[in-house]
């Protein structure tokens, strides 16, 4: 180990950290019930590479900054230094008065919403990339548009850690039995008396799935004293992680009875709001990313959807290093993930 560089690591640590968690500026272009859209500022002296802007949908539970997580390991800040327009949608806290909001609120709202509203200012079309759950809705809210004779101005999908067949993923699996017997009732009563799944709540699940990397983390953090990018990583998620946001009531009931319990999409329909919504009408390029050692996203549960979209001219699958998270945003994200979607852009551009 460098003691030179370890030292001057844990007085960072100890002066504040050694992240640099400062944000990619950004502009505001619409604010209102749906969320607020922003469009990041161009990087000085990068040159425009031209072609149709990026869309970034962050997922509920998410933190909008997940796509911006920290210098130097930020989707936001590579695809800006690759001359790309970035736009993102954040959706933003819930709240009890956001209880009755669904699963359709955001596949034909919001998403659509963005979408064009992004079209506009900098089009003609979108890539549009969702991560984990958004994702899904991303990938419903352009098959939606296709069967409601609408479409979406997108040029491409992209869905990264984004867990179709639920029965894929390990940690829930042994539940889907004991859901199938009771229906849900305990738990659908639960939410429904406080009107959301709790913030608190979701940053504990996620840290649950990775209770081996949270034993583990003080031997991580000591072995790699020297690292700084190392312990920047660390800092960030764990800063991330304190700023998770909670689930409406009706989209958290809507995901476990239609997804873990019923595992409806893994035959790649969905109904939501009175209709029945087809992956396969889906009709534009489509890249689909998982993660290796991906605990709530396991590669068979992301894999899945490749067969399911039958009507993309094109289905690519990658697999990158990490975990949820870092299958986004981890150190080995930049050449492995970033990689593939610089390449997707780069051929349907």
């Amino acid at each position: 180990m460098d003691l030179p560089a370890a030292a001057v690591n844990v007085v960072g640590m100890v002066r504040g950290g050694v992240a640099d968690l400062r944000r990619m500026p950004r502009e505001l272009v619409d604010d209102g019930p749906r969320g607020a859209l922003y469009r990041y500022v161009p990087t000085p002296g990068v040159a425009p590479a031209g072609g149709e802007p990026v869309l970034l949908v962050p997922p509920l539970g998410a933190p909008d900054f997940a796509y911006d997580l920290r210098r130097g390991c930020s989707l936001v800040e590579h695809l800006l230094s690759e001359g790309r327009l970035v736009y993102l949608i954040d959706h933003g806290p819930k709240s009890f008065s956001d209880r009755r909001l669904g699963m359709e609120h955001w596949v034909d709202d919001v998403v659509p919403w963005a979408a064009r509203l992004t079209a506009e200012d900098a089009g003609p079309d979108v890539h549009l990339v969702g991560w984990s759950l958004a994702g899904i809705f991303c990938s419903l809210a352009v098959a939606a548009g296709v069967q409601a004779g609408e479409p979406l101005p997108v040029r491409t999908l992209t869905m990264i850690g984004s867990p179709v067949d639920v029965s894929a993923v390990p940690f829930v699996a042994p539940l889907r039995p004991l859901a199938m017997v009771t229906g849900g009732r305990g738990l659908s009563a639960v939410y429904r008396a406080i009107g959301s799944f709790p913030a608190p709540v979701v940053s504990a699940a996620f840290q649950l799935v990775a209770v081996d990397k949270l034993v583990t983390k003080p031997l991580t953090v000591l072995s790699q004293l020297d690292d700084r990018d190392a312990l920047a990583q660390i800092e960030a998620v764990e800063y991330l992680m304190r700023n998770m946001h909670g689930y409406p009531g009706r989209v958290f009931g809507q995901i476990f009875h239609l997804m873990l319990r019923r595992n409806d999409l893994a035959d790649g329909e969905l109904s939501l709001g009175g209709r029945s919504i087809r992956l396969a009408a889906v009709q534009v390029p489509v890249l689909v990313v998982g993660g290796r050692s991906d605990l709530i996203a396991p590669l068979p549960a992301v894999q899945k959807v490749v067969g399911l979209l039958t009507g993309a001219p094109e289905v690519r699958f990658s697999t990158a290093p990490g975990g949820h998270l870092g299958v986004l945003t981890g150190r080995g994200a930049r050449t492995t993930t970033w990689s593939a979607l610089d390449e997707f852009l780069a051929d349907h551009g």
